[in-house]
């Protein structure tokens, strides 16, 4: 081997570990090929993959995971999206990354081609899904519409790649695709927010995530709300300035009380409970922001008058567009929050159906679970 071709890869093997989708609830373990990477890909060995809800959501009723154009289901299909690792090999044409290099990965790779990835909207692409055979636009979504992360190796493309700091541990990686999604939200809401006012709803990994990147971009006072006192005790340690249990205090009253009457700049909606985006239009002000992080399970009633009587503005975010990555993991390389907090269980590859079982029962107040690959 030239000195050339061992700085394109380092040893890979031929057959990898990876669980597979069969049916719903139905993860098995299996051997597949190790992919190879193409034209502005490369191949990562995966160092570790966190469990996120979209995720069980996934196991158990396939979207939004869309793959070969339908049900995920029973077509060798391995999930897992927030996760890192270690580039082992290069595609043709890569010379933006090193082997060796720990990278985080976002799950996005636009096609590059269509109205919303020029914008730079890519997870908004309008030719999401089309992947496959003869419909080849060039989208990926790692872990959504093609192989993810529950698995020794994966490819992606180099624009979903985030470098990692030699200091971070590789659990704390794994956690950057979260606050990527905070950083999203927190863009789409307003961008410079230091000063701002801010409501989190739902104490869950984003919404705990979205209160430390708030305060670290300086927005104030920072309130979060939620039904679990370890987890609200959590969100003090990472920077809020309050916290509301909606168990034993109206949130709408407490919010009106600490902003003196006034109610907030924005609302980051991060519970999908059904009655949270009204509650969210008598927090802010007229004229305020809210942002939708969170998938509520069923359609739910919304008093769209109050919204249009008092102009207030309604986003909702998919991921982690924008390369909002980029802008979480120099925060957590910065030390601007200690994401290490939200990390309570790891867990090995052949022990990913226990990881889920702690992750969906909240067993010992299981916040991320991360499972741990090389």
């Amino acid at each position: 081997m030239t000195a050339a071709t061992q700085a394109k890869s380092l040893s890979v093997p031929k057959t990898m570990k990876a669980w597979v989708l069969d049916g719903p609830e139905q993860l098995r373990l299996t051997e597949k090929p190790v992919p190879e990477p193409g034209p502005a890909e490369v191949l990562v060995r995966v160092d570790a993959v966190a469990i996120c809800g979209t995720d069980v959501e996934i196991i158990t009723k396939g979207l939004p995971a869309i793959v070969q154009g339908g049900s995920p289901f029973n077509k060798n299909f391995t999930p897992g999206h927030e996760y890192m690792g270690t580039i082992v090999k290069l595609g043709a044409g890569v010379d933006e990354h090193k082997i060796g290099e720990r990278v985080a990965v976002e799950i996005h790779a636009g096609c590059g081609r269509c109205e919303r990835c020029r914008m730079g909207m890519y997870t908004s692409c309008l030719n999401y899904g089309l992947n496959y055979a003869d419909h080849d636009k060039g989208h990926r979504a790692n872990g959504f519409t093609t192989d993810g992360g529950f698995a020794q190796y994966a490819v992606n493309h180099i624009n979903t790649l985030v470098h990692v700091a030699d200091e971070m541990s590789d659990a704390e990686a794994t956690l950057i695709v979260t606050a990527g999604t905070a950083v999203y939200a927190l863009d789409v809401l307003g961008g410079l927010i230091a000063g701002a006012s801010l409501v989190v709803t739902g104490p869950g990994p984003i919404g705990l995530m979205s209160v430390a990147v708030g305060k670290a971009l300086g927005a104030g006072p920072v309130i979060l709300t939620g039904t679990r006192d370890s987890r609200l005790n959590l969100g003090l340690k990472l920077g809020a300035d309050h916290v509301v249990n909606i168990g034993t205090e109206n949130p709408v009253e407490a919010v009106k009380r600490i902003t003196g009457g006034k109610g907030v700049n924005y609302v980051l909606e991060c519970s999908g409970a059904p009655n949270a985006l009204n509650e969210a239009l008598d927090m802010v002000q007229r004229g305020g922001r809210i942002c939708l992080a969170a998938f509520p399970g069923e359609p739910v009633p919304v008093d769209l008058a109050k919204l249009v009587r008092n102009n207030i503005y309604l986003y909702g975010i998919r991921g982690e567009g924008n390369s909002a990555t980029h802008r979480a993991a120099a925060l957590m390389a910065q030390k601007r929050f200690d994401a290490k907090l939200m990390h309570t269980h790891t867990f090995t590859l052949e022990e990913v159906p226990t990881a889920f079982k702690y992750f969906r029962g909240r067993i010992e107040d299981a916040i991320k679970v991360v499972i741990k690959v090389s």
